[in-house]
């Protein structure tokens, strides 16, 4: 029994480390709303992301531009992204952005992630020491 409680306990500790995590505006706003939302949203992913070389990202702006680097600074009003291979700084105003992916996992994440191995290693090992 407690094997079985400690296999659905691990499964739920995974499922809320992998699941996505999908937000739903609700009601109706103007675009104005909308946007401001929006950009705030970005300059949040943004500044949770990062700064440096480990902070890559991709932006595709309203103009259809795509650029693809790391996050060299954040501010108030927008970011700067460095180019890797070229070292060129383009400077991004938060309105400008239509997407943004960036690669760089929170601390937050590693550690839930760490946390997660550490239980699967504990629950291997009970499983070894029980039927070993």
């Amino acid at each position: 029994m407690f094997k079985r409680i400690l296999s659905v306990a691990l499964v739920a500790a995974l499922m809320s480390v992998a699941g996505p995590v999908s937000v739903c505006a609700a009601g109706s706003k103007s675009k104005a709303e909308k946007e401001a939302v929006f950009v705030k949203k970005v300059k949040e992913g943004i500044e949770r992301l990062g700064t440096g070389t480990a902070a890559r990202v991709e932006v595709k702006l309203k103009d259809k531009t795509k650029l693809k680097g790391y996050v060299s600074e954040v501010g108030d009003e927008g970011f700067s992204v460095v180019d890797a291979k070229t070292g060129t700084e383009t400077r991004v105003a938060y309105p400008q952005v239509q997407k943004v992916k960036g690669h760089n996992l929170s601390t937050g994440a590693k550690v839930a992630i760490g946390l997660g191995v550490a239980v699967a290693v504990l629950v291997i090992w009970l499983i070894m020491e029980n039927y070993g």
